[in-house]
This record gives C-alpha cells, structure tokens and sequence, in this order.
C-alpha cells in the first residue's frame, strides 16, 4: 500500500462518520450502529455528476445477511463532502480514469458486503457497481488486461475509479507505480452469473464461474487469472468540471477557472442529449491531476472528477 493511496481515506474520515450516523434503510442502519468498529472503507460509495437529492431508486434483490457469509448488495444514495454518490445495478458499466491499490491494511478484514478481503485474491472495490460483480480492467499505459471481481466499496480518493487488491494490481502493473490510467468495462453475463450466485448463498469467486453456469464445466484445479496483452492508444487526462445543458452556463465554469490552466467547452451527445463539457487539460501526470482536481474542487465544483480520453 501506497502512502498517497491512503491519506484521503483518513482525511475524510470525520465526513464519512457522519454521514453513516445519518444513514438510512435496514443494513445502513445496522452499518452506522457499529460505524465505530468498522473501517471506512465500508461505507464508501461513488461520486455522483452532481449535488441534486438522490433520485428514487428501484429496489434490487439482496441477499439475506447471514453472520460469515457474503451477501448481494447495492447500497442507499449518500452524500460525502458535498457530493452525491449513487450505487445501482448497471450490467452496462463502462469507464476510464485512474486506478489505485490496497493491500496489507484491510488484509483479512470484511469487505462492505460481508466478504472477507484477501489481498492475494483477483479483486477490486468500486464505488456505486453492484457486489458481488465481474468487470474487466485494462491499463492504458502498457495493455495489460484482466478480469477482477469487484466485492467491495471504493476507492477512498475523489480522483480514482477503482480500487484494485494487490494482486490484481501487481498482474496489470499497477502495484509498482501506485496507481494507473485504466478502462473499467463490466462483464454482463458473468456478472449476472456471480448475482444470481451471492442471492443463493453460493461462493462467487472467479474460479467457479464455470460452475455457475446454466452447463457446468468441471476443471480440475481454479484457472490461474489470465492476464492478456492488447492494443491501447496514446491517451490523456483531463480534469472534468462539469457538463451543462446550457452554453452560457459551460462558458461561466470555464471563465471562473481559466486561471488554473488550459480550459476548454465542447458539445457532446450521450444518449441522445446535447450537453456543454467543461474540462482542464491535457494533465501530464497522475500526480499534477490530484492536485489540479483539488483546486477545482475548492473553487466549488465538489462533483469535478480526473478522466481519462
């Protein structure tokens, strides 16, 4: 573990308190009854777009929690620091942006949805994705690629997107640097296989997708994680302020923090929909995008995340 990784955890530990003592619903609410013997990393989520009030959300399967055993989770939207995270179900998940670590500190301890971290395992902890739920993790930088189990809550950094086990992070070169520029794409069928798996009290571990299946295939021995080698283009970060359905809003944002570095607006269309982009950038270094993300920050756009194009 890396000691970049790990301050923003502690430095928001007094927000994180507070907000669990608020939290509602059945398992938040036995979660903020024990907050003081639980680590952090437990009732972290993901950072929304915005700071509207959380919007209805339908109601998913849980598992029934059972003392030991694993369960399906999703989890109530919540706010941290002024910003809106949203945990769903989403089998369509795809997102790039910057990657973490953890290892030895949690080693051993529950992972927010009752299993037990092991940093030797292929694993990862996202903020709003289901858990238990499969996605793949390619590293931008040199092309590694690798399927991980997501089965826990994080990261604890406004600027990263997901939080990989040490072994997962030694397998895409990722423990070495600390952190990574990375795709995050979430496998829809095996991810439904490990749902269906968790909700009947069954064992979700990548090894025994194939027994999971509708046709069992008996293998001898668990798979060794395959780590593959693809193509990746040259890429760039960029901190994203915002986007806007409104020009003269974007153009507002972009002058407010022009003097931070290069700003630029442009129009998008996601699903359909024009929308005004805010970003800083191109950023030379994971390093210089935490600190250019903490200024945006400061200047009143809490929602302002690091992107990756």
């Amino acid at each position: 573990m890396t000691v970049t990784m790990r301050w923003p955890a502690f430095r928001g530990l007094s927000s994180m308190i507070l907000f669990g003592l608020a939290l509602g619903g059945c398992a938040e609410t036995q979660l903020a009854t024990h907050i003081a013997k639980k680590t952090s990393r437990e009732i972290y989520g993901t950072q929304g777009a915005d700071e509207r009030p959380p919007p209805q959300v339908a109601a998913v399967p849980t598992s029934p929690r059972v003392p030991g055993r694993p369960i399906y989770k999703i989890g109530e939207p919540y706010q941290i620091d002024g910003v809106w995270y949203y945990p769903k179900e989403d089998f369509a998940y795809a997102e790039t942006g910057i990657a973490s670590w953890y290892g030895q500190e949690f080693h051993g301890k529950p992972t927010a949805n009752g299993d037990v971290f092991n940093m030797n395992d292929v694993t990862a902890a996202h903020r709003t994705l289901q858990i238990p739920s499969v996605v793949r993790v390619t590293n931008l930088d040199n092309g590694r690629t690798l399927v991980v189990r997501v089965n826990d809550r994080g990261p604890f950094a406004r600027g990263r997107i997901i939080d990989l086990s040490k072994r997962s992070a030694e397998l895409l070169g990722v423990w070495g640097p600390g952190t990574a520029k990375v795709k995050v794409e979430v496998l829809p069928e095996e991810s439904r296989m490990v749902r269906e798996a968790a909700l009947r009290g069954q064992p979700t571990d990548l090894s025994q997708l194939a027994s999971l299946s509708p046709q069992p295939v008996a293998t001898p021995k668990p798979p060794e994680p395959q780590v593959r080698v693809v193509p990746v283009a040259a890429s760039n970060i960029y901190i994203q302020a915002g986007a806007f359905a409104q020009m003269e809003n974007a153009r507002r944002v972009q002058e407010a923090l022009a003097d931070l570095g290069g700003t630029n607006v442009t129009p998008i269309s996601p699903a359909g929909q024009r929308l005004f982009r805010v970003r800083l950038g191109p950023i030379a270094s994971v390093e210089e995008a935490d600190q250019a993300l903490e200024r945006v920050t400061k200047r009143g756009y809490p929602g302002s995340r690091i992107v990756v194009e």
